[in-house]
């Protein structure tokens, strides 16, 4: 039974920073891809962040490439987000997802970070 759990998320003024986490248990890590996502009022999901289990390989978007940094603690079964230079644009539902080598997604149910500015 895989849970993934998110936190971090809250409200924070542009030009600030969050650290989202996502706690894993049910799995074994190795197996699986580690990703962030984000859903923003009126616009598509997208993939934020992701990173191999290992921590060896990591991609971004490139509207957050630069701000945003993926990383993962395999001693604690933990994925990080860390946000920097946050910007109103990245208002969204936060979402953790874990990728399956044979391509099964597992979800976490979200948590929503809002940017003032």
């Amino acid at each position: 039974q895989v849970q993934l759990v998110e936190s971090g998320g809250g409200l924070v003024q542009a030009g600030g920073s969050l650290r989202l986490s996502c706690a894993a248990s049910g799995f074994t890590f190795s197996y699986y891809a580690m990703k962030w996502y984000r859903q923003a009022p009126g616009k598509e999901r997208e993939l934020v962040a992701g990173i191999s289990s290992t921590g060896g390989r990591t991609n971004y978007a490139d509207s957050v490439k630069g701000r945003f940094t993926i990383s993962i603690d395999n001693a604690k079964n933990t994925v990080y987000l860390q946000m920097n230079s946050l910007n109103p644009e990245d208002t969204a539902v936060y979402y953790c997802n874990a990728r399956h080598v044979s391509g099964v997604n597992y979800w976490g149910k979200g948590t929503l970070v809002t940017v003032s500015s």
